[in-house]
């Protein structure tokens, strides 16, 4: 099989995949035909991808793909093996299935550090009852007016997207369009159509904070996801590399793609987030104290595995709803909504293990950019992972 032949099956198989379970296929810019063809086939047999992922992987090696492409290729190839294998029904660790999907080993958090956030949040948010209830109060007095939301969307979109502009070459062509949305599992999401083109959906059912929503801008815009699909459909897939038009839900793509877009605003703000987000609401006439929100972020910010830890308890230790539940109001200090809001998303058969994305990509690719000494040492391996077909193995 030559490589053309192997990424057109590559290709196939990952779209074979979106009739098994829609939403399987995040995005998807090559050729109309390949889709057309999956479409138009019978039914797929989950046991049957699974058996073509594993030949896919063993042909590889008779290609002529150069290293990075082929390394590309058979990490997504062994994601979508162990896809084929759990539609199928097969009974996979969640640990094991977590590696095959994302290509990093997991383990829970450590408590240690949970109790240093809370002790660091407690002296952010000093003042009269437990901490939980200043957090809910903090939270409750921190929430974009509805009425408002929009103009704060379009202000934090412009002043990002202006930001990034100055630092990487976007097409000019490029635009994100934002819609609200409700009864999704997620706060937000960026649908990639093609052409340099976004639709970001915002998810109505879940209050916007202001402290939250210039990280939410630039996760899923700038330069988070929106900015990395243009920068790779206008460098990789111009140069040919056609696995680049399929982005698929449960891969490496997802890991590296979820730790770039939750490290975008700090690499495109940098520290002093805070204070540039207060003088963007405040030319909106609403109050922000952004140096106590940023000092706030940083101390939560430990919490980062809580949800990973959910995760492992829930699918790994098999406990209850109502046992995880408890832990994410312990540790995350979670309202009880926002606690059944993630059992919601780690429940899905879909999304159920994705939290790892967030916990280790976050990780892994915060280490790989602390490597920078300078800003434009960061900036530039920042504009690595925008443009590069890296996987986490390559990373570490």
């Amino acid at each position: 099989m030559n490589a053309d032949s192997l990424v057109d099956e590559y290709l196939l198989l990952g779209l074979s995949f979106d009739r098994l379970e829609e939403g399987f296929v995040d995005a998807y810019t090559g050729d109309p035909e390949l889709r057309s063809r999956t479409e138009n086939a019978p039914a797929p047999e989950p046991r049957a991808l699974a058996r073509k992922a594993a030949d896919l992987r063993a042909a590889i090696a008779d290609t002529d793909l150069p290293a990075q492409r082929a390394e590309f290729i058979d990490v997504h190839l062994r994601a979508l093996e162990c896809s084929g294998r759990k539609f199928a029904g097969e009974d996979i660790g969640f640990v094991d299935e977590v590696f095959a999907y994302f290509d990093v080993q997991i383990e829970p958090g450590s408590q240690d550090d949970y109790r240093e956030a809370h002790r660091r949040m407690d002296e952010v948010l000093s003042g009269p009852g437990n901490l939980a209830e200043r957090l809910a109060a903090h939270r409750a007095s921190d929430v974009v007016p509805a009425d408002r939301l929009q103009d704060c969307v379009d202000a934090f979109s412009s002043a990002l997207r202006d930001r990034v502009r100055a630092e990487y070459t976007l097409p000019e062509s490029e635009q994100v369009n934002y819609e609200v949305v409700g009864d999704k599992p997620w706060s937000g999401f960026n649908y990639y159509l093609g052409n340099y083109t976004s639709t970001v959906a915002i998810n109505s059912d879940l209050e916007q904070q202001m402290a939250s929503l210039p990280h939410l801008i630039a996760h899923e815009a700038y330069p988070g996801h929106h900015t990395e699909h243009c920068r790779k459909e206008a460098g990789l897939v111009a140069a040919g590399q056609r696995e680049q038009t399929l982005f698929l839900v449960n891969t490496p793509q997802c890991l590296m793609a979820e730790g770039l877009a939750d490290l975008a605003l700090k690499s495109i703000v940098g520290p002093g987030w805070g204070l540039w987000a207060q003088e963007i609401y405040a030319d909106l006439g609403l109050r922000f104290d952004g140096e106590r929100a940023e000092r706030l972020s940083e101390a939560s910010g430990q919490l980062l595995g809580v949800r990973q830890d959910a995760a492992l308890l829930l699918h790994d230790q098999h406990r209850s709803h109502d046992d995880v539940a408890a832990y994410l109001e312990r540790w995350a200090l979670a309202s009880p909504k926002r606690a059944r809001q993630s059992l919601k998303f780690l429940s899905s058969p879909l999304w159920r293990a994705y939290i790892s994305t967030y916990v280790e990509g976050y990780k892994l690719l915060g280490g790989w950019l602390d490597q920078g000494v300078t800003v434009a040492d960061r900036s530039a391996l920042f504009g690595r992972l925008l443009d590069e077909p890296l996987i986490p193995s390559a990373l570490r």
